[in-house]
């Protein structure tokens, strides 16, 4: 799949996950695309591995595009950026997971931003 592709095939799902849930987030768009298993993301949210990119099925290229992709979605469709804690499964445990190898602030940030419909008063 092209970027091109890419780009239209994540504007349908971001759009999909919108009227499902609500919400979108690149974890949910990882899980549609393939990029990502059910059981790998368990692996992760339990700690088994290290951070998130480790496990899924698609080069830094790829997962960079899908990032910024939600985020022009996002500002698009006048979504609202909410930060949400990804913390590692299990009791008494306050971990914070990472998503990339770097810990890069930004790309940690991208990767944990939910883009959610606004409420009207």
């Amino acid at each position: 799949m092209n970027q091109i592709e890419l780009k239209k095939k994540i504007k349908l799902l971001a759009i999909e996950l919108l009227n499902e849930k609500k919400y979108i987030s690149s974890i949910d768009v990882l899980m549609r695309l393939n990029y990502l298993s059910k059981s790998d993301y368990e692996k992760w949210r339990s700690g088994k591995v290290d951070f998130l990119e480790k496990v899924c099925k698609a080069n830094l290229s790829k997962l960079s595009l899908i990032n910024s992709s939600l985020k022009a979605i996002g500002k698009e469709i006048d979504l609202k950026q909410s930060w949400t804690a990804y913390i590692k499964f299990g009791k008494g445990t306050k971990v914070k997971l990472r998503f990339s190898k770097s810990s890069n602030k930004n790309i940690e940030r991208r990767y944990s931003t939910h883009y959610v419909k606004r409420t009207s008063i």
